[in-house]
């Protein structure tokens, strides 16, 4: 659906539950944030009054990001309200519909509290929404400034997780290939035993050395943004640079190769991957189908009930540009929001609860070994989480983190473009030439109809 189309549906959807209509252009992401109300007044606030609420009887509502997340965000709902009496509410939107469903939820007379948004580039939609967390308890609890998102001279949103992602290894079937983790420390060196692994899969017992590289779109995030991100990343490093309305593609021939290793040397035809789900490839893994999985350190919790912590490790996606030096891809594209329009009540309630979350040692602790955070807070609990390990071995040794720059793409449209072009592309009906014209021109298009 086209972006000036989904508009015009959600403004009316919006408009049946009395809300205000979308706003102008501008956005950098597929929808448009609603216009708030005059005076900053919403209908939930305006309800709120009308039945007489004191800031005792705030509640919470968390639209949640992380699908992955959503039973440990349950439980630690649940533990906060038994602790407290507030009652926290945690809705999970489903994997690639954030989006959209937090334009539905807002246009709600009971919108949530808590939101997300991925960056910059999600801020821009939605800082009419955000509360100013300056001077705020968790705000004073960073360890870092950086990790504070900026509205002008307010906060409008803090980290609340920091992750890491590259390629999961079973090295017990490694092992079994007759490789070390040591023997990979290159592109050229991945290849050559992925593709070993690939021509002795019958005689392994296995079906490939990837998981599947699905373009459903439960799992294409991993190679329209995770995967994208690398060559925005070495172009951005090349050029000196942190943001552009313009991406050139230097690096598209090393995304190439990258790609075309995983869709030759996997677990099922290129032209199947349409259809592979998240789960397809995290199943294969589990069962023992693949060796490598492009995955992130939110995979451990699940991972770890099935292996041990020497049976697998993450190592990084190498690129073939700076392979000796290369870490794992670390940042974060998740920052809460409070929604500066829910009643003051409400308000309150959610500061408290997500310092509770961040400072308490159930949160705390629920947070590092539930749900496998890694959370820029001063109290924080060391996670148990093996990749996170593997992240902070790798920085002792010397090597660079790669940083999160896919919070700079200008738009869901251009991620959907290039994921289609990449579909295309592995089943045959497309080219590389369509993926690069995706990314490069897709890019161009979307930031100048941000800029509008």
């Amino acid at each position: 659906m086209k972006k000036r189309a989904l508009g015009v549906v959600l403004c009316a959807a919006m408009a049946a539950s009395l809300m205000a209509g979308c706003g102008g252009s501008g956005s950098k992401t597929e929808t448009k944030a609603p216009e708030t109300q005059a005076a900053g007044e919403t209908q939930a606030a305006a309800e709120t009054e009308a039945a007489g609420g004191s800031a005792e009887g705030g509640s919470v509502y968390y639209l949640n990001f992380k699908p992955e997340a959503d039973a440990a965000w349950q439980n630690l709902a649940k533990a906060y309200t038994e602790e407290t009496g507030v009652p926290v509410t945690v809705v999970t939107a489903a994997s690639g519909q954030y989006e959209t469903t937090l334009m539905a939820e807002m246009g709600k007379s009971k919108a949530p509290t808590l939101f997300q948004v991925n960056g910059p580039v999600g801020l821009a939609n939605w800082k009419d929404y955000c509360y100013d967390l300056t001077g705020s308890d968790i705000a004073n609890n960073l360890t870092s400034d950086a990790y504070a998102l900026k509205n002008g001279d307010e906060i409008a949103g803090i980290a609340y997780v920091i992750e890491s992602y590259g390629l999961i290894v079973n090295t017990d079937l490694l092992g079994q290939a007759g490789y070390s983790l040591e023997d990979i420390n290159s592109f050229d060196s991945l290849k050559k035993i992925a593709d070993d692994i690939q021509a002795r899969k019958d005689e392994l017992g296995i079906k490939g050395a990837f998981t599947s590289a699905g373009m459903d779109g439960s799992s294409d995030w991993r190679f329209k943004t995770h995967l994208a991100n690398l060559p925005i990343y070495y172009e951005y490093q090349a050029d000196g640079i942190d943001n552009t309305d313009a991406i050139k593609g230097t690096y598209l021939d090393n995304y190439k190769n990258v790609f075309d290793m995983y869709i030759t040397d996997s677990t099922c035809d290129p032209a199947e991957l349409s259809t592979k789900t998240g789960d397809d490839s995290r199943a294969e893994f589990t069962s023992g189908e693949a060796v490598f999985y492009q995955n992130g350190s939110w995979e451990y919790s699940s991972l770890s009930e099935v292996f041990s912590d020497d049976q697998m490790a993450m190592i990084p996606i190498y690129f073939g540009v700076d392979d000796a030096n290369m870490g794992l891809v670390t940042g974060t594209e998740n920052y809460w929001c409070v929604n500066k329009n829910a009643a003051p009540e409400d308000i309150q309630a959610t500061l408290d609860f997500i310092n509770w979350c961040t400072s308490s040692e159930t949160g705390t602790t629920a947070m590092a070994n539930d749900m496998g955070f890694v959370i820029p807070f001063k109290t924080a609990v060391e996670s148990p989480n093996l990749f996170v390990k593997n992240d902070v071995a790798m920085t002792a040794a010397g090597k660079t983190p790669i940083s999160w720059n896919f919070t700079t793409m200008p738009s869901e449209e251009w991620k959907n473009g290039v994921g289609s072009a990449l579909t295309a592309y592995a089943a045959g009906t497309g080219t590389w030439d369509d993926v690069v014209t995706a990314f490069v021109d897709g890019w161009a298009t979307e930031a100048a109809l941000a800029a509008e």
